[in-house]
């Protein structure tokens, strides 16, 4: 049954520790074998969903308590687990760190607590050695509902450090499931917003799964690691997998002019910041979805009633996604003819009249440019304005992450007042945009994807 799909959480007492490379290595390990490989990311990351479906060949999934709220953490873990074998979560930052100023919410803890998961605790090894008991110890006897179930010694720089690793750690009675050695570690490219997306790394991102794989399968005890998740039982709750709606029992919706409504999805290496719900929730609510290249493609598909442009690294493409001014122009025409476009923060930058002076689409009177300081963190927010997204008065919780500040010109309202952790008007609507750095989950809030095919179909 779905609902008893064996499972493991790898997290760990701190980010930089391995969570990423142990995860990713696990999941490809496991498909090699010829398993079915479910692959999930705690928090609101994109990145590296983008690698996990790289090693198992299924979507990679978020699994956010915070943007989604604690009920559908489960379902939405089941639907991702249907069909398989056997599913791997990646954790987020520390163990217990969440939403800040919000307890455990948000927690790789709390999401392995709701799933009723096992954790593998992934340790850097690399500075200490009898010392790891102290800490393992610590990890384990935090919170009694959170289970350890073993513990993988990363960064281990010979025979004799192992030795002592595994003795300290069997003297508080956490079996040892893997070692990897220093001198065998995977290096993944980053930049200031994390690993480099695997659509920018071609055959790289390849090998660099390839070589993740290859160091788990041989330090690691893969059969261990197997017989824990299988030891995880029922999910607790009793939940039902999440689908993005009914089944249709009518054909697709379609324009005043008969053809199928088509929304367009901007995608590509500059655009790869987008949760698998959203695209499956606007075919639920009626519409033909169509993935362009803001890089390749200089029209849009044919019949466009809608767009969405979501998140990813305009900066780093600036100048090839200026240079092609057929499309740039294409999706001014769009917006100014009153179709719906959601935009989510480089859908933003995208939309503005120019990015750090290079020609954007101009949909917006604003100009943006990168900047030195980092947004980020978690936001409460309700909808300031009515749009092709959300009715004025609709709340939903987001994220920032971002190092760019648009300077806005006159005309367009806000999308969104802040709510927490400070209060304040952010984003853009105007004629049928909503455009905002706030990156939000549609499953939180179904509602969205149905009123922006509803608006497609009658703008």
């Amino acid at each position: 049954m779905t609902s008893a799909v064996p499972r493991l959480v790898i997290a760990a007492p701190s980010s930089g520790s391995g969570k990423t490379t142990v995860a990713t290595g696990l999941m490809a390990a496991l498909a090699a074998r010829g398993l079915a490989v479910s692959p999930h990311k705690v928090g609101p990351d994109y990145i590296d969903p983008g690698y996990h479906a790289l090693a198992t060949g299924r979507v990679g999934r978020n699994l956010d308590a915070y943007l989604c709220g604690t009920e559908l953490v489960a379902p939405l873990f089941l639907n991702g687990a249907r069909g398989c074998d056997i599913a791997v979560v990646e954790g987020v930052m520390g163990l217990y760190d969440g939403a800040a100023g919000e307890g455990e919410l948000a927690s790789t803890a709390q999401v392995a607590k709701l799933l009723g998961a096992p954790v593998v605790l992934v340790v850097d090894a690399s500075s200490q050695a009898r010392s790891v008991a102290a800490l393992v110890h610590g990890f384990v006897s935090w919170d009694p509902e959170v289970r350890v179930g073993g513990v993988i010694l990363n960064k281990v720089g010979s025979d004799r450090h192992e030795a002592l690793l595994r003795e300290a750690s069997d003297s508080v009675g956490v079996p040892v499931l893997g070692v990897l050695r220093r001198a065998r570690q995977v290096s993944t490219p980053s930049r200031h917003l994390g690993l480099v997306p695997v659509a920018e790394r071609g055959t790289e991102a390849v090998e660099a799964v390839e070589a993740m794989a290859a160091l788990v399968a041989d330090g690691c005890d893969l059969e261990a690691l197997v017989g824990l998740a299988r030891a995880a039982g029922p999910l607790p709750g009793g939940f039902a997998p999440w689908t993005p709606g009914p089944a249709p029992t009518h054909d697709p919706a379609r324009s005043d002019k008969g053809s199928p409504l088509r929304v367009a999805v901007a995608g590509g290496a500059a655009f790869t910041f987008s949760y698998a719900e959203h695209t499956e929730l606007l075919a639920a609510a009626g519409a033909e979805v169509v993935t362009f290249d803001p890089l390749r493609d200089e029209e849009l598909p044919e019949g466009t009633a809608g767009l969405v442009v979501g998140g990813g690294f305009p900066e780093v493409y600036a100048a090839e996604l200026s240079a092609n001014e057929p499309l740039r122009k294409a999706v001014a025409e769009l917006a100014l003819s009153g179709a719906p476009v959601a935009a989510e923060c480089a859908g933003l930058l995208y939309l503005c009249r120019e990015l750090d002076g290079m020609p954007m689409c101009g949909v917006l009177d604003a100009s943006a440019r990168m900047s030195q300081r980092l947004t980020l963190g978690y936001r409460d927010a309700v909808a300031v304005s009515d749009s092709a997204l959300a009715a004025a008065g609709t709340r939903m919780r987001g994220h920032e992450f971002h190092r760019t500040a648009v300077e806005p010109g006159a005309g367009a309202a806000p999308a969104w007042g802040m709510r927490a952790p400070e209060r304040r008007v952010e984003g853009f609507v105007e004629r049928g945009v909503h455009a905002s750095y706030l990156h939000t989950h549609w499953a939180s809030e179904p509602g969205v994807a149905r009123r922006f095919v509803e608006r497609c179909r009658t703008s």
